[in-house]
């Protein structure tokens, strides 16, 4: 096993400080009995319950309330749990604990799909070969799908070879330049050196503050770019936006043909192969390879 070493230094901000009543009143008065003393820390107890977690810290850590915490569903990974002394003025103690985790890098054996040697001829000739009207004949849409789908995936056997998957683990965002991603470093390269003594705080805190201001005026900057320029690229502007976007969408709810409101995914599907069937004239003529 090889430990990871780590220590959570909780900081609280003014904001959170003038609010500290609040927070006392949302957390639960006793961890070890699921005690609440209000609805707040009620539905809070629900919520880690539900996601089977447990609060590791049983100690008090600002007075006699437990105010950090550290929640985990696998809380073997978590050992020598260590509470005391303060940051700077902080009333709030200091938590250090140990990770544990397997030794060991596992590499990615994830292949995809190489488009570039793919025989899209051979591909098109396997689906035209299939007598779609007669093995479609009489099914509903989840096994009309399920034939499909086996149709198309042995398609894309024979004629898409794979490939390992190569590239970077995660694409940088569209506001981090080179210049940004200097100071980036630079202010971490800054916490390493103030947390082994050879920096002092003032240094790390303004590198930290000019990272926080760049950021900020980068992301600003990226999307008044992406307004300005949203007649000529929707695509990047709409791009940008689902990823903002919290909740996906999904289809609505639809009326069939006997008036009767479709909600749920099997009766979307049904309503949709129907009406789909009732536009298909089955006079199909033959498209130009």
């Amino acid at each position: 096993m090889l430990e990871y070493k780590t220590m959570v230094l909780l900081l609280m901000s003014r904001e959170i400080n003038s609010k500290s009543k609040t927070i006392r009143q949302a957390l639960p008065s006793s961890w070890k009995s699921n005690m609440a003393s209000c609805r707040q820390s009620s539905r809070f107890l629900e919520c880690i319950e539900d996601n089977f977690l447990s609060q590791v810290i049983s100690t008090p850590t600002q007075g006699d309330a437990i105010l950090e915490l550290v929640v985990t569903s696998a809380s073997e990974l978590i050992g020598n749990v260590k509470i005391g002394g303060s940051l700077g003025c902080s009333d709030h103690a200091l938590v250090e604990l140990t990770l544990l985790r397997e030794m060991g890098i596992t590499k990615s054996i994830v292949r995809t799909l190489n488009f570039r040697r793919a025989n899209f001829q051979l591909f098109k000739e396997i689906v035209r070969r299939t007598p779609w009207e007669t093995v479609l004949r009489d099914r509903g849409t989840e096994q009309s799908w399920q034939v499909f789908k086996d149709v198309f995936h042995r398609a894309q056997e024979l004629s898409i070879p794979k490939c390992k998957k190569s590239g970077r683990e995660g694409k940088r965002p569209a506001w981090l330049r080179q210049e940004m991603l200097v100071k980036l470093r630079k202010k971490k390269e800054l916490h390493r050196q103030w947390k082994q003594g050879l920096a002092s705080w003032e240094e790390y805190r303004e590198a930290a503050q000019l990272c926080r201001d760049g950021v900020r005026k980068a992301k600003a900057q990226l999307e008044l770019n992406l307004a300005r320029e949203a007649k000529n690229n929707k695509k990047g502007f709409y791009r940008y936006v689902s990823q903002k976007k919290m909740v996906k969408e999904s289809v609505p709810p639809l009326t069939s043909e006997t008036g009767k409101l479709a909600t749920a995914d099997e009766e979307k599907a049904e309503v949709l192969n129907k009406f789909f069937a009732s536009v298909f004239t089955g006079n199909l003529s033959p498209h130009p390879s």
